[in-house]
């Protein structure tokens, strides 16, 4: 087992790291600034400026797999990225997560990320080139709408939202929320998720199409906060659809095939958070373990109090056993594909923001009162990451999986598969 990165992993991986180091973290007080003026919806110039100088570095679309052995993938569709694999890419990941906007600067963030992978695995040639090659360019943005208020959507099934054919369209009827994207200006299309027949089994009810949203009867209720933090230009917003009418060439991969379309994306999505989330981590003990330096309190420095010895420690040790799961995650994903790679999926999305969490709540300790004010970054972390264990599924959903997998494993009864339990059909997305 070797665990020194390849050339190739390092290339890439220093790469992200010198661009963030020279382009992004000086421009961060410009990037608050910007927020902070006017209208809170809006493009900010900052990340338009540094997304074309990465793009003409050739650090874009990152997160996008090699196009080999992709089901469904029409692998003539050109695009401008490296091909990375998942393993290549959680190194990557994790140098965006340490920088506020580094993700939206290389065009890897979400939601379009998994909405660019869903184009380009399940999307006709036609789609491809109306809505995922301006996606790829950066020069729009996405929504995806799958969670619900009135129904637990971390059961997708739970979902009312109805797509009806009508002739040549079909017509959307429901309420979505926390529909991540769908605030920013550029944000032109959406993936919705609904059910085309109320009938069918159980997981063929469910349907994915594109949305347009300024299609008529799409109206957005309220931007939704998160701990207060509004996520401004990207947002989170819930959205009424009232007999929204779409043509029938916007279904994606055909009806009764919504929890397809999902387990594919799911997957890599989940672990993207991860990856972005170890970088997280690192920011956390970074500034906790300065701090704690430069501050004296009764006489010595904070870091001389015994206490921080051990929760420093702590930190350290938990980020290195994350980061080998959500590595080998990766790396499994790379070789025996997501169904196989399902159980350290799922321990990896319960991992990761809990351990972010605990890091970035001592760090904030450390700080003391400035820990809770927005000074430092680090309660606007938390209030992400905590989200991160309902965002693409709930922590007990991915244990009720990984624990069926283990007790499958160990099962009396004989032909109990392992692989049969995943938890691609957790619903709730963002």
């Amino acid at each position: 087992m070797d665990f020194e990165p390849t050339e190739r992993q390092k290339h890439w991986r220093d790469r992200v790291r010198q661009f963030i180091d020279a382009h992004v973290r000086p421009r961060y007080g410009e990037y608050r600034q910007q927020k902070a003026e006017g209208d809170r919806w809006k493009v900010l110039p900052v990340i338009e400026e540094e997304k074309a100088r990465a793009k003409a570095q050739g650090i874009w679309n990152l997160f996008m797999p090699p196009r080999s052995g992709r089901a469904h993938v029409d692998d003539s569709f050109e695009f401008d990225g490296p091909g990375l694999t998942n393993l290549e890419y959680a190194l990557c990941a994790e140098e965006m997560g340490r920088a506020a906007f580094a993700s939206e600067v290389f065009n890897c963030s979400a939601p379009d990320t998994g909405n660019m992978e869903v184009l380009y695995r399940y999307g006709t040639r036609e789609q491809k080139e109306r809505w995922l090659q301006p996606l790829m360019d950066g020069k729009i943005r996405s929504a995806f709408l799958m969670t619900e208020p009135a129904v637990a959507s971390s059961d997708a099934t739970n979902i009312e939202c109805s797509i009806k054919r009508d002739g040549d369209e079909y017509v959307i009827n429901g309420r979505k929320w926390w529909s991540s994207g769908a605030g920013d200006p550029r944000c032109e299309i959406a993936i919705v998720m609904g059910k085309t027949d109320f009938e069918a089994r159980r997981h063929a009810q469910q349907s994915m199409v594109l949305m347009e949203l300024n299609a008529p009867g799409v109206e957005i209720i309220r931007h939704l906060p998160v701990f207060g933090y509004d996520d401004a230009p990207h947002g989170h917003m819930e959205i009424q659809l009232n007999d929204v009418r779409v043509p029938v060439t916007n279904m994606l991969l055909g009806e009764g095939r919504g929890f397809e379309i999902a387990q594919g994306r799911l997957g890599p999505g989940r672990i993207h958070h991860c990856m972005r989330t170890i970088g997280v981590a690192e920011e956390g003990i970074a500034k906790m373990a300065k701090r704690l330096q430069a501050r004296v309190a009764f006489g010595k420095t904070i870091a001389e109090q015994s206490v921080w010895e051990e929760r420093i420690a702590r930190a350290r040790i938990d980020i290195e056993m994350t980061r080998l799961l959500c590595l080998k995650a990766a790396d499994m994903m790379d070789k025996v594909g997501n169904k196989a790679a399902a159980a350290e999926i799922a321990m990896i999305k319960v991992q990761a923001p809990n351990m972010a969490l605990s890091i970035l709540d001592n760090a904030i300790q450390a700080h003391g009162a400035g820990g809770v004010s927005d000074d430092y970054g680090l309660a606007e972390a938390w209030a992400h990451q905590r989200t991160l264990r309902l965002a693409d599924g709930p922590d007990e959903v991915h244990n009720r999986a990984i624990a069926r997998i283990e007790f499958a494993r160990h099962s009396p009864k004989p032909g109990n598969d392992p692989a049969s339990f995943s938890s691609g059909d957790v619903g709730v997305s963002r």
